[in-house]
């Protein structure tokens, strides 16, 4: 299986050894040319404004929006989750649109307010969830199931193919949240 991880910015060479040492074959994404022949993506952390721009200079936005719509299965961790998001409410991009939810960006504060918890992520039981910067889900659309949620507020989704999480799941010694990815693949 041949996962594409888009590898622009922010964590990506974490997702990357997650995946290889659960015995995927990788590809960074950072052209145009570098997609082709993929059995699912990750889009990571980051900076997701930072991400969509270079995602659209490189000509990898429409590539990558047709495997999304098409199902290929994609993780996408923090910045992915806006990345994939329908809409934010407070920012005015767009980017994929593709998942039915509203997400609020830098929801838990700053830099400052980044933490660690423990939680479920659907059958994933007392998984080590690491907030960074992190946005959380205000609202979700018909057909989304709820993964998590910490404090009252959606931390994790799931809509056909399409996992998109506010935490870090690439940050911890806990490979389960990338084994169920790959389940899907």
């Amino acid at each position: 299986m041949r996962i594409g991880v888009l590898a622009v910015q922010g964590a990506f060479e974490e997702h990357i050894d997650v995946l290889r040492r659960l015995g995927a074959e990788t590809v960074e994404l950072r052209q145009q040319h570098d997609i082709r022949d993929l059995d699912g993506l990750v889009l990571p952390g980051g900076e997701s404004t930072v991400q969509g721009k270079i995602i659209r200079e490189t000509g990898m936005f429409e590539p990558l929006y047709e495997l999304i719509c098409g199902g290929v299965p994609v993780l996408a961790t923090c910045a992915g989750l806006i990345l994939l998001s329908e809409k934010l409410s407070n920012d005015e991009n767009v980017w994929f649109g593709t998942l039915p939810v509203t997400v609020k960006r830098n929801a838990y504060g700053r830099q400052l307010g980044s933490f660690e918890t423990v939680g479920d992520v659907g059958d994933i039981r007392k998984f080590p969830e690491v907030f960074i910067r992190a946005p959380y889900i205000e609202s979700v659309g018909e057909g989304v199931t709820v993964l998590s949620s910490f404090e009252d507020h959606v931390t994790g989704v799931r809509f056909g193919c399409q996992i998109g999480l506010s935490f870090h799941p690439e940050l911890t010694a806990d490979t389960r949240v990338h084994e169920y990815f790959l389940s899907l693949v």
